[in-house]
């Protein structure tokens, strides 16, 4: 049995999105503050949000998830509060963690809103914290990050839904032929050979594929970002495409399952450059929903927390590795490489600004 502990909020933490055409250009103020970014590629990532009414989906999509964490924890832990902060856009970490001091919040655990190893999506996010509280001041709460949850069956099951129900819509005679793409945010080769991004997500991608009694499947990668002389994880969503097409591929299922909601990488750089791709190549491509807030994944968040609060046994899917700590170099920014300053708005083929 682990040893409970007492907490009295949850905070949920994620990337944070402009929600009007006004916000747009302060939020990649934000995003890109000290990084030399040229003046024609901000403005066209701008044009992406600008062109969908100055807004990200990512921000809805967390209160919704937070809408559905609320009955789902006060029926399990009675009385803990509900949180959320942004690294990049309202409501900002640092002004949550200040109004949690404020509130008597004494000790937290935050879910941060990406499932899977790695620099930006998990020891980014606790830096993160750890400046909130120290802008926050004396009396700030003590905050614990949860631990990785790509191999939790919640979130498995959350992803293998979305999936099912995309493959639902291909013709039941071509469904057993359709081709499984997933898909993640490519990050830099050096950052990936310090972090198990890469081989979470095959885990991960393996077990969704099981569960929809699939064998063949391939994984993608999508939103690069800085110098095309940096190599970043491949290969490409458009060359897997490519390559399934040539396999005589008549339908593809495309299944982000690097992303834990729709925002606006998902919904340019799959639903438009993608979408594009596949009609170019002849393949009907079915892109499945994220996670959101998919019961599944609210199932998954409690018992993530009731590991903590209740101590209950970690769930895990057969196979996974032991992701409940972090070694201490764990997913470290490589010093001397591009990888510690190549902004993540700037794309060598989908110019915009990632939410997540």
């Amino acid at each position: 049995m682990i040893m409970a502990l007492a907490y009295d909020a949850f905070l949920l933490v994620s990337f944070g999105g402009p929600e009007r055409p006004e916000d747009v250009e302060p939020f990649l103020d934000n995003v890109l503050r000290g990084r030399p970014v040229p003046r024609e590629r901000r403005e066209e990532v701008a044009r992406h949000y600008l062109d969908r009414g100055g807004k990200s989906p990512i921000n809805e999509q967390n209160r919704a998830l937070l809408s559905a964490l609320e009955p789902a924890l006060s029926a399990r832990f009675p009385g803990m509060r509900l949180y959320w902060g942004n690294r990049n856009w309202h409501p900002m970490l640092a002004d949550t963690v200040r109004r949690m001091r404020q509130d008597g919040v004494r000790r937290a655990l935050a879910l941060a809103t990406s499932a899977f190893g790695s620099y930006s999506g998990c020891r980014q996010y606790r830096e993160d914290i750890e400046a909130a509280r120290e802008t926050a001041g004396d009396g700030a709460p003590e905050i614990e990050k949860l631990r990785l949850f790509y191999s939790h069956p919640g979130f498995v099951a959350a992803v293998a839904a979305g999936a099912r129900q995309a493959l639902e819509r291909i013709p039941a005679g071509r469904r057993a032929a359709a081709g499984l793409l997933f898909t993640a945010h490519s990050i830099p080769l050096a950052m990936a050979a310090v972090s198990p991004y890469e081989a979470q997500l095959r885990l991960a991608a393996g077990w969704v594929a099981t569960a929809l009694g699939r064998e063949d499947w391939r994984l993608g990668y999508q939103s690069r970002s800085g110098s095309p002389r940096q190599p970043w994880l491949e290969p490409d969503v458009a060359a897997q495409l490519a390559r399934m097409a040539g396999e005589g591929r008549r339908d593809v299922v495309v299944v982000p399952i690097g992303f834990l909601s729709d925002h606006m990488e998902v919904v340019h750089d799959l639903d438009v450059e993608a979408r594009e791709e596949a009609e170019r190549l002849g393949v009907n491509m079915e892109r499945a929903a994220t996670p959101g807030s998919r019961p599944e994944l609210v199932a998954a968040i409690v018992s993530l927390v009731a590991e903590r609060m209740a101590g209950e046994a970690p769930q895990a899917m057969p196979g996974a590795r032991d992701d409940k700590s972090c070694k201490g170099d764990c997913c470290r920014v490589v010093t001397g490489t591009a990888a510690t300053e190549t902004p993540p708005a700037v794309r060598t083929r989908t110019s915009h600004a990632p939410d997540g």
